[in-house]
């Protein structure tokens, strides 16, 4: 896609559709009964949120780890599993097809082997049909193409215990617990530039979906393409927009890319509502999180640290208000052993003298020369 020249928020059209009664609603917890007043959900729901990532947990092929490859990520059941746990919300990955479907798929291009030869093929240059023809079939009597992917440098076979179908947005909406919000994750690719009649399209079409299906489940939208999250926050305003950050732990041509820092300032600049960093970033820079907290920005985590409970209660106590994590059972559980002390208070002092200094020292250092 061609380069375009920066985007110029006072061009765009003003596309609210719907008024804004749940822009306050944050990233909170969401099991809560239909016809709910969403506008005061933020006052008395819990103030630590546990997302679910891509559903019950992403898939690592290769691990020695049985639960990262149980659920297919992704899929109608991974979601629905993961609904079997207390979570706030999922995270997925949208993208949107060639005949304007958003579809919920991680990878920019979707591996196959045809001929005994492994066909790469960009997500977005597929129809619907062609997308489906990929992996498990709906009809029990077919058989899709072979689905592969990489990992580890590694071109293996999609195998999971569990699987299942790929899915739209549209469907998502239509068959997953409604106690689960969304976070939907604007998924396009870190190094191709993109024209800005393309992202405003793209857009578009995803909110078309979300407005048509989402009625009280709450939902958030979430980028690592920094105009792609701007455009967002501008084409509407119902829905909390968050900019995902590597956390510097990558270096990018888009400065804005780079740091949590970098990531802090658009949010701020882009009135966005939130910021999500790869943890090693927090550890790195705790200091960003008060920062962060100060502007008005809520603050979330993803990555491979988030799956160790003592690391979770650590940001729990640096007031980062939520952690997207894989191993949802096992996260959940812990969570749940810190809300005693939620309110602060008494309790809330005894919880965090009982963490030893001699493992927060000893984590930050681990996680500082990696």
């Amino acid at each position: 896609m061609a380069v375009k020249a920066g985007i110029h928020f006072s061009d765009l059209p003003h596309l609210d559709q719907v008024h804004d009664a749940t822009a306050s609603l944050s990233v909170y917890a969401t099991r809560l009964p239909t016809g709910v007043d969403v506008s005061n959900v933020r006052k008395g729901l819990p103030k630590f949120t546990v997302v679910g990532h891509r559903g019950h947990g992403m898939n690592i092929l290769q691990s020695t780890d049985k639960r990262m490859k149980t659920f297919k990520e992704n899929s109608i059941l991974s979601f629905n599993k993961a609904a079997d746990h207390p979570l706030d919300f999922i995270e997925f990955d949208v993208q949107v097809t060639k005949d304007d479907t958003p579809i919920i798929f991680h990878d920019n291009f979707i591996i196959s082997e045809e001929n005994g030869i492994v066909v790469e093929k960009r997500v977005t240059d597929l129809t619907l049909d062609e997308f489906f023809s990929y992996g498990p079939q709906r009809a029990t009597d077919e058989v899709g193409k072979s689905l592969l992917r990489k990992s580890n440098g590694k071109i293996v076979r999609w195998d999971v215990e569990i699987d299942d179908h790929s899915c739209t947005l549209a469907e998502a909406f239509e068959k997953v617990n409604p106690c689960l919000g969304f976070n939907i994750e604007l998924k396009f690719d870190d190094y191709v530039v993109y024209e800005q009649e393309y992202l405003i399209h793209v857009l578009q079409v995803i909110l078309k979906v979300v407005y048509e299906n989402a009625q009280e489940r709450p939902v958030l939208f979430s980028s690592f393409q920094p105009d792609v999250a701007l455009l967002m926050k501008k084409l509407q305003h119902q829905y909390p927009v968050y900019f995902l950050t590597n956390g510097g732990n990558e270096t990018y041509d888009d400065v804005r890319m780079n740091s949590l820092e970098e990531a802090k300032n658009l949010a701020i600049l882009g009135g966005l509502d939130g910021v999500v960093s790869e943890v090693k970033g927090i550890f790195r820079n705790p200091s960003v999180v008060r920062e962060i907290k100060e502007s008005n920005l809520s603050l979330l985590t993803y990555g491979k640290l988030n799956n160790v409970p003592e690391a979770v209660h650590v940001q729990y106590l640096m007031g980062v208000e939520g952690v997207i994590v894989d191993l949802v059972e096992e996260i959940t559980s812990a969570v749940a052993g810190l809300k005693p002390g939620l309110e602060g208070g008494v309790q809330g002092k005894e919880k965090t003298d009982k963490i030893e200094l001699s493992f927060l020292l000893n984590l930050i250092s681990q996680v500082i020369q990696h």
